[in-house]
């Protein structure tokens, strides 16, 4: 087993990555016999997942309920924050209580939301079951719900007391989400780390294929980088903005489609394209670069245009309400080189649009 540690001020907490690691009691530290727990899950991870968790936490003699919220990111909503309000209370649950993520993003933001939520605040566990999650969303203690005119806006930063990543929940996922999951590690990379962006030129298709050595390793370096930035910038007042490399541009093709038509990393992926060729026309990297980002998405079977029918000055709507806009300027994240990140605040509408237009078909 890997483990890595977030460092924050005032405490720290593990992640935990390896196999197996939903049979093991050890995993579920700090929780102990008598402890109350609330899992939170959707019906097609609790087919797989859930009767492997539950019974660990009969092991440690827990007292276990669950609840199962939708499926898919146009869940992402109060209603479904609701559901779980409603049965943590119809099951008398206090402020002891412990709810564990047990999913991918949309599982892991919901549940993260209500245990900051609940009684002013309760504990709780994440168990990404994605690839997404498990590099990105689960690390880091962003929590949200989505509202129909903005993706994230209503939540909460709030932090988990520990991370438990089985990399053997990867095995039932659709290659679609194996993809949309590869599109945050290759975010890492081009933002942070050249070395690790060469690592996956040259291991893409094993990590396709899910080659578990290969997996380990790459969940527990983007694991690192983003707990790093978590450590110096916990609430996104600074650097951790540079995690955000593509999701101006993506969050606005999951709000024009309408939220859970392409996966969150698909749009991820599209973004990272249009604000890599936007860093081109702003003088930083040169085409072979862009190029280059645009080979290693194709080849995680990621799109690498716009969706059908979305116009270039279509994005801008969306992208004035993203919560990246700061006193009334788009905020983008670009690219000096692959592997070096940095915010502008001062690139013109006509530029944007003219970057979307490289990747609109």
């Amino acid at each position: 087993m890997l483990t890595v540690d977030v460092e924050l001020k005032d405490r720290k907490y593990p992640i935990s990555i390896g196999e197996n690691l939903l049979d093991k009691i050890e995993s579920f530290y700090p929780l102990k016999s008598g402890d109350r727990v609330m899992i939170v899950s959707n019906p097609t991870i609790a087919k797989y997942h859930l009767a492997t968790v539950e019974n660990t936490l009969s092991q440690l003699e827990c007292i276990v309920d669950h609840v199962l919220i939708p499926d898919g990111e146009q869940y992402k909503t109060l209603d479904s924050l609701n559901l779980i309000f409603t049965t943590l209370l119809e099951k008398n649950h206090n402020r002891d209580t412990t709810i564990i993520a047990l999913g991918g993003g949309v599982v892991g933001d919901i549940a993260g939301y209500a245990a900051a939520s609940y009684q002013r605040g309760v504990r709780f566990i994440q168990i990404p079951t994605t690839l997404l999650a498990q590099v990105d969303s689960s690390v880091g203690g962003k929590t949200a719900v989505n509202h129909p005119l903005g993706k994230n806006m209503i939540g909460a930063f709030y932090q988990p007391i520990s991370v438990i990543i089985d990399i053997n929940t990867l095995n039932t996922l659709p290659k679609r989400e194996i993809s949309a999951g590869l599109a945050e590690v290759i975010k890492y990379g081009a933002i942070f780390d050249i070395q690790f962006f060469e690592w996956l030129e040259d291991h893409i298709d094993g990590l396709v294929s899910l080659e578990s050595s290969l997996l380990a390793y790459c969940i527990e370096r983007c694991c690192q980088l983003k707990s790093m930035v978590v450590a110096k910038d916990e609430k996104e007042n600074g650097e951790r903005a540079l995690l955000n490399f593509g999701h101006t541009f993506g969050h606005a093709i999951e709000a024009h489609l309408g939220y859970g038509n392409w996966l969150h990393g698909e749009a991820v992926a599209v973004g990272m394209l249009e604000a890599a060729a936007l860093s081109h026309l702003n003088g930083d990297i040169t085409e072979k670069e862009v190029a280059r980002l645009e080979l290693l998405l194709a080849r995680a079977n990621l799109p690498t245009y716009s969706p059908d029918g979305m116009l270039s000055n279509e994005y801008l709507p969306y992208m004035k309400r993203d919560k990246k806009v700061l006193g009334s300027k788009l905020r983008f994240i670009l690219l000096k080189s692959l592997g070096s990140a940095y915010i502008a605040t001062n690139v013109s509408e006509d530029k944007v649009i003219q970057a979307i237009s490289h990747f609109v078909e």
